[in-house]
């Protein structure tokens, strides 16, 4: 996973990738020279004299003339990119679409973009945006861009193509793993408005929370959530929680903590360890859960990232939840959002998070506690419809009377009962949830069993 991106924007059309702890710096010249005695801060001289001398040539010698901010931008954007995949210069325009993707409305298709092996590719669509209602799906290579190849552009390139005035349409041409050749989607553009949370109840005394994408107001949103829940049920308490946090490519670091003191009443959350002073914090939980101790079984896949791994994380180290699913991303550095005074800003990497047990999960994720593969199933009746009494050559039961039952292998057609399909768990739209989303169907499923153990752990107390 340390490898998947070489390159990631959270400038595109989609949410942010990953969280942003604001810092802003006034003055950097006016820190302490003491904190820095470890590091060598001198002008260098001779890298800034080789630094003047390109720029001299390129302003006197390329074959188009090229403005003096043009090529300082480009310098400063060529500087912070090459030194990790999510740090970059923002400039004002750029700045302000990631001040719009925080607060969850910003113009676009609603993809999560990045650069996989040099290709553009779909990390996550996000809910409810043309990019998840076309059928873009986590891993699409986007090889075409109404009609030009995307080989050899830049993400930021390929960002400013993607987007325009909402109501005008694009065409992405994809490649997609197990299809022969390449496809095109056509979308409409569109002010994306992201519902950070949505809930609804499985089953009864069972909810669930979806959470796409981690905004200011997400901790908030969360607890209104479960009031509908509880309200939904009754006003009964749940017996138990489905958190899906899967293709969440994260967001504000202060929700993901908030998210996480909702359902715990004390310990560490979150940490972070970074050169400078100001990138050392933590992250405590206060008292008080939601759902008073209430098992929880929290959905994770490749498309879960950052904040979405800082929640589970913590959950999974403090014991709240079972982690199901699929191994998240992998992404566990800070970018400190840095403000520049012509309007811009540097998101910079600064520090790298870590759970509550000391875990750091750059490169390698969180791995589920159960694994859990979103499997495609059909027929299920017919599969939970075998019994015993259908195999060939079936014992009899020792407890029927002679005659009830004819003997041999053939059945009597006169005395048998229909099978009764089983009562199955079923989406919005009214589908068994076992074939439209079997992740889910597992996840409600582990959430059951764990609900019947807590049950009788009660019982066997109160004993």
């Amino acid at each position: 996973m340390a490898h998947w991106l070489r390159k990631t924007s959270a400038l595109g059309v989609a949410a942010v990738f990953g969280f942003s702890v604001a810092i802003a710096i006034n003055a950097v010249a006016d820190k302490d020279d003491a904190a820095n005695t470890a590091t060598d801060n001198s002008i260098p001289l001779n890298e800034l004299r080789t630094f003047t001398d390109v720029l001299t040539r390129v302003k006197a010698d390329y074959v188009d003339p090229v403005s003096d901010k043009t090529l300082m931008d480009n310098a400063i954007r060529g500087m912070i990119d090459r030194l990790d995949p999510h740090s970059n210069y923002l400039d004002k325009a750029e700045f302000k679409d990631l001040q719009e993707t925080t607060t969850g409305k910003f113009g676009g298709l609603g993809i999560q973009v990045g650069m996989k092996d040099k290709v553009l590719t779909v990390i996550a669509p996000i809910d409810d945006t043309p990019a998840q209602k076309a059928g873009i799906k986590s891993g699409d290579r986007i090889v075409k861009i109404n009609g030009e190849f995307t080989q050899g552009l830049d993400l930021e390139k390929a960002v400013k193509l993607m987007r325009g005035d909402p109501g005008s349409k694009i065409t992405l041409t994809l490649v997609r793993e197990g299809k022969d050749k390449p496809f095109d989607v056509t979308l409409e553009r569109a002010i994306i408005n992201v519902k950070s949370v949505k809930a609804r109840m499985l089953d009864p005394n069972f909810g669930y929370v979806r959470i796409a994408q981690f905004q200011s107001d997400t901790s908030e949103q969360l607890h209104d959530a479960i009031k509908q829940l509880i309200k939904d049920n009754d006003n009964q308490p749940l017996k138990g929680l489905v958190l899906d946090l899967r293709n969440n490519p994260g967001g504000v670091l202060q929700a993901a903590v908030g998210v996480v003191d909702t359902f715990v009443n004390s310990g560490l959350i979150v940490y972070t360890n970074g050169r400078d002073a100001d990138s050392k914090m933590s992250f405590k939980a206060h008292e008080g859960d939601m759902l008073n101790g209430a098992p929880i079984v929290v959905l994770i896949n490749g498309g879960s990232a950052s904040a979405s791994e800082i929640v589970a994380g913590a959950l999974q180290d403090d014991g709240r939840a079972l982690i199901a699913g699929e191994r998240s991303f992998g992404k566990g550095s800070v970018q400190s959002i840095m403000p520049l005074s012509n309007g811009g800003a540097l998101r910079l990497t600064t520090a790298l998070y870590f759970t509550p047990s000391g875990r750091s999960i750059q490169g390698k994720g969180i791995t589920p506690d159960v694994e859990v593969h979103q499997l495609k199933v059909t027929d299920i009746d017919k599969v939970f419809n075998i019994r015993e009494a259908d195999l060939s050559g079936h014992l009899g039961n020792p407890n029927e009377k002679k005659g009830d039952e004819k003997k041999g292998d053939k059945k009597d057609d006169s005395a048998a009962v229909p099978a009764q399909p089983i009562k199955q768990m079923l989406d919005t739209e009214g589908k068994p949830l076992v074939e439209t989303d079997y992740q889910l169907y597992e996840g409600l499923s582990l959430l059951k069993g764990m609900a019947i153990m807590a049950q009788r752990d009660k019982k066997h107390a109160a004993k």
